[in-house]
């Protein structure tokens, strides 16, 4: 039999609906604004400026270059770049040696390198209490 060959009635693959879907990449380029929320189940990439929210990614990364002004929440977090609002990271928070955040934090494992700067408290909590919203951002 040839490889495309195809068998006499045979029938197509048929999807269900529950089956899983790998998660989408979604990536906000250098010199890209967003004023608004985002809202994603998969990865985010920003290198960009975020005037708003993040909620529901499996994974944020901020780049070097990358702005939020607004809360992020996700599974995983890795900032390099300044956050201006509160973090709750689900599983891990990684603050390379270029991150700034202006803002609470509420994860279960936190790793800063050094060089990074956080204005804001730290709470450490299991991930089964780590809450869905983030931490408010009291202000003076």
């Amino acid at each position: 039999m040839s490889m495309f060959s195809k068998e006499v009635g045979s029938k197509p693959e048929v999807r269900s609906a529950a089956a899983p879907v790998e998660s989408a990449l979604s990536i906000i380029a250098t010199g890209m604004r967003i004023t608004g929320d985002v809202e994603t189940s998969g990865v985010l990439k920003v290198d960009g400026e975020i005037n708003g929210s993040i909620t529901g990614a499996r994974q944020v990364l901020l780049g070097r270059g990358a702005t939020v002004r607004g809360n992020v929440t996700a599974a995983d977090v890795v900032i390099g770049g300044h956050v201006e609002g509160s973090v709750a990271a689900l599983d891990r928070l990684e603050l390379q040696a270029t991150a700034t955040i202006a803002g609470d934090i509420e994860t279960r494992s936190i790793i800063v390198l050094e060089g990074a700067r956080i204005n804001g408290r730290v709470k450490m909590t299991d991930v089964a209490a780590v809450r869905s919203e983030p931490l408010r951002i009291a202000r003076a």
